[in-house]
């Protein structure tokens, strides 16, 4: 009797290496929070990137990440509770998960503490499907082998409206299918000429969208809401502070577009009170925000309950298998800032975003990743 406790352990975890990389913008970007005064350009972003093996000898390996400040708070968190796995089958993610949550419980089940612990989670799940073959989204179960795309990287707001067109034609031509624009800023009337600008210069049937990065008040909101439903949107995104659930959904009820939000949350349940308000047609949850892929999926399937539309946010490294998976369509947020960090690239035709053929979620760290790490540490036995 004594054996079969052990008997269905197909692996251990034999190490964890943390790393922080720090990400240098060959530019220095800005939305509406830095017109507003709110936050400065952003001109680096942190990684968290967990490499996890097995005393089988597989790998997996995960990422979370911090725009401005936190970087250094989640890798600390995560080599605090990272000894916890050693000697833990990887299979039982949700476990795993669990696990390491109640670990440092006494910071909470969200921020920074659950995104420290999506970079493991993200590792576990991409060492789970190289165990199987597959990659993950076919792990997951995909409902198709493209998904959706569109690009924002391209249409920030420290750039003239000339340079955004000229952006939005080469997105285009490189098989991407929608253009994001940012908007938000103190004179709402330049905000309305930039999208009218845009929209003349791609046509009628280019997928168009906004984002206010949560820079306008309720009035505003619906009155720049009104507005620009002329242009044929496909949403409307983060048009009020991300935690105001009920002036989102009188937006939503108010609006023909679409409403998007969600990206800044940082749990399911608060993602939940979105959906419990009907605040918004379409989420936009962040797998390393939220927690990882474990907590997404709780996630995916309360919103498709719902009837919500799905649009990630963000590392479509990740998100690419996650939205394949999804039964509603959904969209898939392009960026190329990542390019550096990996070896693989994600192909692009068609409007679509391609999933590969790769085991796990397809990607290794490039060596330029590992020159711009800043910290590291390897845990390989129990503290």
């Amino acid at each position: 009797m004594g054996g079969m406790t052990t008997a269905a352990v197909l692996d251990r975890i034999a190490s964890v290496t943390l790393s922080s990389v720090t990400l240098p913008l060959p530019t220095s970007i800005s939305d509406a929070k830095v017109l507003t005064g709110r936050q400065r350009p952003m001109t680096e972003v942190a990684f968290l990137f967990a490499e996890i093996t097995t005393e089988e000898g597989l790998a997996g390996v995960g990422f979370s990440y911090s725009k401005r400040a936190g970087g250094p708070a989640q890798f600390a968190h995560a080599r605090e509770v990272a000894p916890d796995l050693i000697g833990e089958d990887p299979s039982d993610i949700g476990r795993l998960w669990t696990k390491l949550v109640w670990a440092g419980a006494s910071v909470g089940r969200s921020g920074a503490a659950t995104q420290a612990l999506a970079a493991i989670d993200v590792a576990l799940w991409d060492l789970k499907a190289k165990r199987a073959g597959l990659p993950l989204a076919k792990l997951l179960g995909a409902h198709r082998d493209s998904v959706r795309c569109y690009n924002t990287s391209g249409g920030f707001l420290h750039e003239t409206v000339e340079q955004v067109k000229d952006n939005a034609t080469a997105t285009l031509a490189a098989g991407i299918g929608g253009i994001k624009i940012k908007v938000g800023q103190p004179d709402w009337r330049e905000d309305l000429r930039r999208v009218a600008a845009v929209r003349e210069h791609l046509g009628d049937a280019v997928p168009l969208m906004v984002d206010a990065n949560q820079q306008w008040d309720r009035p505003t909101a619906m009155r720049m809401g009104k507005a620009l439903e002329e242009f044929d949107l496909v949403w409307i995104e983060e048009p009020l502070d991300a935690y105001d659930a009920e002036g989102h959904a009188e937006i939503a009820r108010a609006l023909t577009t679409a409403v998007a939000t969600g990206e800044m949350l940082t749990s399911v349940g608060e993602h939940y009170e979105l959906i419990r308000h009907r605040a918004a047609d379409i989420l936009q949850p962040d797998a390393p925000r939220i927690g990882g892929i474990t907590q997404f999926l709780k996630l995916a399937t309360l919103a498709e309950h719902a009837n919500l539309g799905l649009a990630p946010h963000y590392a479509m490294e990740i998100h690419v298998h996650l939205a394949a998976a999804y039964p509603a369509e959904p969209w898939v947020e392009h960026f190329d800032w990542l390019y550096p960090l990996f070896n693989e690239r994600l192909e692009t035709s068609g409007g679509r975003m391609h999933l590969s053929g790769r085991p796990g979620l397809g990607i290794t760290l490039s060596e330029q990743a590992r020159a711009w790490t800043v910290e590291k540490v390897t845990v390989d036995k129990p503290a």
